[in-house]
């Protein structure tokens, strides 16, 4: 019940509460930060999968858990990066219009991503994935609540004003929710595979959040557009990524597989290490 019925409801209404928070302009502001969207989209979408890809196949983890942690790289950052770059005196404008258009175009390149590393990792063992069907579904449960959200917004700006605070409050305790419900699920699989899976994840945040430095820097960005490129590309959206992971073994099993295990990890993990970057760049750009 709670892979069919919970996961996706839970989801959307995150989805719902990012959507809170848009605008319209959101969309349109490629076209302000050209440069800095560029790097940052290029770290999250092209980068971080490659980065991913690389580590599960050096580390050699069971082939659910590799294409678990290659569920998550694919997956965009969410509402949690937006607040870590607020906090940080990044570009909070530019993180919020990051988040917003990784998200639609993950609807595309997530399930077609999704196949390729199942058949790759799982070979014979390989569940079908839907391609189409995950698209839709993915389209459902992000695109459509974050359209509600904004909508909304319009609507009722004073009603959002007042709700938005207890909105993204139940949203992060939904949140984490999830992770303890994924963690729970596959406790023997989380604990045989936390000692190579926990330093592994930790090197994938501190690496992308160090590469969106190195490539921001190399692309001539200000401090705080910097800032907004590393958080990006070093934070996920892991309740997407468990949820991706849930739905491609609905078939085989109702409890959360283990390939919910690494985006319910990560969640914690990304905020041992990124806090304390957020910290560290909050105090260098005063």
């Amino acid at each position: 019940m709670i892979v069919k019925i919970g996961l996706p409801l839970i989801l959307a209404f995150i989805m719902f509460s990012l959507g809170l928070g848009l605008r319209k302009q959101d969309f349109a502001r490629v076209f302000q930060y050209p440069k800095a969207f560029f790097t940052g989209a290029v770290g999250q979408l092209v980068i971080l999968p490659v980065f991913a890809f690389c580590l599960v196949t050096a580390v050699s983890f069971p082939p659910e858990i590799a294409v678990g942690v290659m569920i998550l790289s694919f997956c965009p950052g969410g509402v949690t990066s937006n607040v870590l770059t607020r906090i940080s005196n990044g570009n909070t404008p530019l993180s919020i219009s990051l988040t917003a258009i990784t998200s639609l175009v993950a609807i595309v390149t997530v399930p077609i991503l999704v196949s390729l590393s199942v058949d790759h990792f799982m070979g014979t063992d390989a569940p079908d994935v839907d391609i189409l069907g995950l698209g839709l579904t993915m389209f459902l449960i992000t695109a459509v609540p974050v359209a509600l959200g904004m909508l909304v917004t319009v609507i009722a700006p004073g009603l959002v004003a007042k709700i938005s605070g207890m909105v993204s409050r139940a949203a992060m305790i939904l949140f984490f929710m999830i992770i303890v419900a994924a963690l729970a699920s596959n406790w023997a699989v989380f604990s045989s595979n936390l000692p190579s899976l926990g330093p592994a994840l930790a090197l994938l945040n501190i690496g992308m959040l160090g590469i969106g430095l190195a490539g921001s820097r190399l692309m001539g960005l200000k401090a705080a557009d910097a800032t907004t490129v590393s958080i990006e590309a070093g934070v996920q959206n892991g309740t997407l990524g468990i949820a991706v992971g849930s739905l491609i073994a609905l078939g085989a099993t109702e409890s959360l597989p283990p390939a919910t295990v690494p985006s319910a990890v990560y969640s914690i993990i990304m905020y041992l290490v990124t806090v304390p970057f957020v910290v560290w760049r909050r105090r260098m750009q005063g």
